[in-house]
């Protein structure tokens, strides 16, 4: 078995775990190979013993040998994992180091007991939706892709932006607003969930095209399905606004027009047997707890 590990930063107060994983992966039989991404294992290598002899790794040519990918941060760490893994279909499970972690299901205190369940065949993968931008100068290049959300928004703190948006074609509505998220169901528990935005379960073939601070409170989030194309033209009072592919972003102007519709190909997440999307749901988010308590 070969293992890929990708991460985009290191914190010092979690030496000790980062070093009992490593040590873990050392001593299991049946992983032959792990190879660290490049960057991430110059970060490692003051702090963590014996990382110096592992192999590395820096392109999606390499990524395609790994049987798995391990992605050691937050949610943020398995986002900006898609732009490694592309459409290669390595399947990537996250262990939480950083906060709330919805995508990086094993927390830091239960690594070894779930990650070698995984390692010995005991999961399940869940294919996470994508979204692709197309836009007028190709602005992200291949890697116009995102499997949280595209997020188009107002680049200063003047004032707001006019969003005019169609569905297949059809107008829907022009946003008065700060900015608009467009979100798969996984991205539902990111920037869309603090906007107001509803929660949707993985696996739902819908998009959600929330607001950000409308100026007219009657207008809601709408879900629609994940077949329709989605084309959105913008307007202000400056010529220059933002749009980001989850924590990617560039400015544009007023004369581009965004194409947003399904992706090509899916995020591979590993979910060990023993977590769900409505037990993270209630772990996360506090679910069922009495706070007087």
């Amino acid at each position: 078995m070969e293992i890929g590990i990708y991460g985009i930063q290191f914190n010092p107060k979690k030496i000790r775990i980062f070093q009992e994983l490593f040590n873990f992966l050392n001593e299991f039989k049946q992983v032959n190979t792990v190879s660290i991404h490049a960057p991430f294992l110059e970060l490692l290598k003051d702090n963590i013993a014996g990382v110096e002899h592992y192999e590395h790794f820096n392109s999606i040519d390499e990524v395609n040998k790994f049987d798995f990918m391990l992605c050691l941060g937050g949610d943020g760490a398995i986002l900006d994992t898609l732009c490694m893994v592309k459409d290669s279909g390595v399947p990537v499970l996250g262990i939480n180091t950083g906060r709330l972690g919805f995508l990086s299901s094993i927390s830091t205190e239960e690594v070894e007991s779930p990650l070698k369940a995984v390692l010995k065949g005991e999961y399940s993968i869940d294919a996470r939706s994508t979204l692709k931008l197309g836009s007028t100068s190709n602005l992200f290049g291949e890697d116009n892709f995102a499997l949280n959300e595209v997020t188009v928004q107002k680049k200063d703190s003047s004032s707001m932006m006019i969003i005019h948006a169609y569905v297949d074609d059809e107008y829907l509505n022009s946003y008065w607003a700060d900015g608009l998220i467009i979100s798969t169901p996984t991205g539902s528990t990111g920037y869309n969930l603090s906007c107001s935005g509803p929660i949707i379960m993985p696996g739902s073939n819908v998009f959600v095209i929330t607001p950000i601070a409308p100026h007219n409170l009657n207008v809601r989030p709408l879900i629609i399905p994940n077949d329709k194309k989605i084309k959105l033209k913008l307007e202000g009072r400056g010529d220059e606004f933002l749009v980001a592919l989850d924590s990617r972003s560039t400015p544009i102007n007023s004369s581009e027009e965004l194409i947003i519709q399904k992706g090509e190909f899916p995020m591979n997440i590993v979910r060990p047997q023993d977590h769900s999307f409505l037990s993270t749901l209630r772990n996360k988010l506090a679910w069922g707890l009495d706070s007087r308590n």
